[in-house]
């Protein structure tokens, strides 16, 4: 009866159980997603995309690790960093020095002093480096110069000519007995994962991915990457920015058939490195058993440099109370009174960037945004695009790069701030991703990040608001469709 019930009536016993399961999810999701913004997106998604919508939601949406491992992270954090500040304080406390004046900008360093404990630091040797042909020749022969340890992180490490070069620079530096510590990003570096690792371990280097992935399509820590460019050395220099570790960020002038890449690095020569080797310890201890201790050696001090630049590190991630990285750079945009200027390839910015950057411009401040012409996921250029109008009503320049591919994440404002780092312009790098960036307090070092700026510029196209304005409702729909999603992009 019951059986001969259920073949009778599977139509409707799947539906409802269907609409039961949906109802349950639309809960969930009003309960657990703080953002209404993202909620709404989620919500459209799950009702409007059946099936899929759902099945995206439970795969990326839901915080399971968050809750269940960086807590945990975060807490250790917390305990490394006061251990941090009783063993090496004093070793260091002739270069941090929380008091310097970083000018108009004071209430950002403030900020990141209060929120992450991260120091203003002085006496730090700054270098610019520009596209792959820049950094991996300035990286490889400070590897080669390492006394005691280097330590690396990367997101995206690719198995070739240069990756295969900085793998053979790294065994022989083992093999000298220097210590070598690397963390890849699981999903960001299969190479890594299938080819380089046994050979790495066998020459002596400690290697461990920073959050194992084993089912890629319903992987929820696919969510949670480890975006983060970092190299230490000797606890002295360290290199961070937005170029991973592969060819194509080294442009071949004799291959004009490459896309060219734009992207932009720092090195740091000073105490500016002491709060990237805090991250990577920290980072380290996460993801392997064998902890590291902090002790002096990682936290080099050169009295040498007697004057330099004031830096600042601002790093958040899923492990942070507070998303410092977005609470930087706005306030970075709220304290500027006479320039903004902003490169980033992914710009899906939500309400908050939106608003400071239309205030400003409203304001009477020149608001400049370079993004790619061309960006490598259509979806997420479509995101992009659906932003542009307001932005562009309100007076903010937009710009589009055309000679290749812009990959770098900088800010620079009045001539005085700049930010060079890992973290993009969107939701995922704002709250999902592990981010790091550079905040450099000085009017020589802005003076060259603004040129960079503006020869960059010779290579774009400026967008017409009126042809922006007046582009087709059939060009303009996927766009308006792709901003709906953007909170889970």
């Amino acid at each position: 009866m019951i059986i001969s019930f259920i073949i009778m009536n599977w139509t409707y016993i799947i539906i409802g159980c269907y609409l039961l399961i949906l109802i349950l999810v639309c809960l969930r999701i009003i309960y657990e997603t703080f953002s209404s913004t993202k909620a709404l997106a989620y919500l459209f998604f799950c009702i409007f995309v059946p099936v899929i919508g759902i099945v995206f939601y439970l795969a990326f949406g839901i915080n399971y690790w968050q809750r269940k491992l960086y807590d945990k992270k975060t807490g250790e954090n917390d305990k490394f960093l006061e251990q941090l500040k009783n063993e090496i304080n004093d070793y260091n406390a002739a270069s941090i020095d929380p008091g310097d004046d970083p000018g108009d900008a004071s209430e950002l360093a403030a900020m990141l002093l209060k929120d992450l404990q991260s120091p203003l630091t002085r006496n730090n040797r700054l270098k610019l480096l520009l596209n792959g042909e820049e950094k991996f020749p300035e990286l490889l022969q400070c590897m080669q110069e390492a006394k005691h340890h280097i330590h690396l992180e990367y997101y995206i490490y690719e198995q070739d000519a240069i990756g295969s070069a900085i793998i053979d620079m790294l065994i022989k530096k083992s093999q000298e007995g220097i210590n070598v510590r690397f963390i890849y990003d699981d999903f960001g570096s299969p190479a890594i994962k299938k080819k380089l690792e046994k050979r790495m371990r066998a020459a002596g280097i400690e290697i461990f991915p920073f959050s194992k992935v084993h089912f890629y399509l319903l992987a929820n820590r696919i969510n949670y990457r480890n975006h983060r460019k970092i190299v230490i050395i000797d606890g002295k220099t360290g290199f961070t920015g937005g170029i991973n570790v592969s060819d194509k960020y080294i442009n071949d002038k004799n291959n004009k058939d490459k896309l060219y890449w734009r992207d932009t690095h720092l090195r740091i020569d000073g105490p500016g490195v002491h709060f990237l080797q805090y991250i990577f310890i920290t980072d380290w201890n996460f993801c392997c058993e064998r902890k590291i201790k902090p002790e002096a050696i990682y936290f080099h001090h050169d009295r040498s440099i007697k004057e330099g630049s004031l830096v600042q590190i601002a790093a958040s991630g899923p492990d942070s109370v507070q998303p410092t990285i977005l609470f930087s750079i706005l306030q970075a945009i709220y304290l500027a009174k006479k320039e903004i200027l902003i490169t980033t390839p992914y710009f899906i910015p939500g309400d908050a960037i939106t608003y400071a950057l239309r205030v400003a411009a409203l304001s009477g401040l020149s608001v400049k945004l370079l993004v790619p012409g061309k960006c490598d996921s259509k979806l997420v250029n479509a995101a992009s695009k659906a932003h542009y109008e307001d932005l562009l009503i309100a007076g903010v320049d937009i710009y589009m790069y055309n000679k290749g591919f812009v990959h770098a994440k900088t800010l620079v404002t009045d001539g005085i701030l700049s930010i060079i780092g890992t973290a993009n312009m969107d939701h995922r790098s704002f709250e999902l991703n592990f981010e790091v960036n550079a905040i450099v307090y000085e009017a020589a070092f802005a003076s060259q990040l603004r040129k960079v700026f503006f020869d960059d510029l010779e290579e774009a196209e400026k967008l017409d608001p009126e042809k922006w304005y007046n582009r087709s409702i059939w060009t303009q729909l996927p766009e308006k469709f792709a901003r709906l999603l953007s909170p889970s992009l």
